[in-house]
């Protein structure tokens, strides 16, 4: 990496702090040469400090480390963004970041989906909603459900209408996920089970 430390008086430039596996951005720090060869180094996070005016690699005091997975410098070549596994909450008010946002796996709209889906299970009496209805008819009438639209997923894999396809593979994963949170689980735990399955 050529890096051009020299746009900025103070020769640092931005480094980005992503964690490797949620894609969260936890902080923003600063980095002269000295910072990125220590953190190239020790494979721990450090950055120049601009109020203490020295090198401070994170989690020095507190032991919440941001441990170095990769590196990446962007077109301009002046702002780099680091990815990292966090030993700990990265911010210095305990929080996952320093934007007080909690550090959990996203799935963009699925966890969305799943969080309607909690919603309309907890407030059942109130919606009144398919959802509700079902998730009261207990596990035994989700599965079933799940198995309809499987099959129907099936049946319409070997025809030719690729939005009847569509639709039903939309309900299959629909049904998937009530499944799941009737079972007291979340995307996030199928995930975890086929990332162990990598290779």
């Amino acid at each position: 990496m050529t890096i051009d430390f020299n746009k900025n008086p103070d020769s640092l430039v931005p480094a980005i702090i992503q964690d490797a596996n949620t894609k969260n951005v936890l902080m923003l720090g600063y980095m002269n040469q000295d910072a990125l060869d220590k953190t190239q180094q020790t494979q721990q996070v450090t950055f120049f400090s601009r109020t203490k005016n020295r090198l401070w690699t994170k989690g020095e005091e507190s032991g919440n480390f941001l441990n170095l997975v990769d590196i990446k410098l962007d077109c301009d070549n002046d702002t780099l963004l680091i990815f990292v596994n966090p030993s700990g909450p990265t911010c210095h008010k305990g929080s996952d970041t320093c934007w007080n946002d909690t550090n959990n796996e996203s799935y963009g709209f699925i966890s969305k989906l799943e969080d309607v889906i909690t919603n309309r299970i907890e407030d059942a009496e109130v919606t009144k909603s398919y959802v509700a209805t079902l998730f009261k008819e207990g596990i035994n009438k989700i599965a079933q459900k799940v198995g309809e639209e499987a099959v129907e997923v099936i049946i319409e894999a070997k025809d030719t209408n690729d939005e009847l396809f569509l639709n039903e593979s939309a309900d299959l994963l629909f049904h998937y996920l009530l499944l799941l949170q009737a079972k007291g689980f979340k995307m996030k735990d199928v995930v975890t089970v086929l990332k162990g399955r990598e290779k």
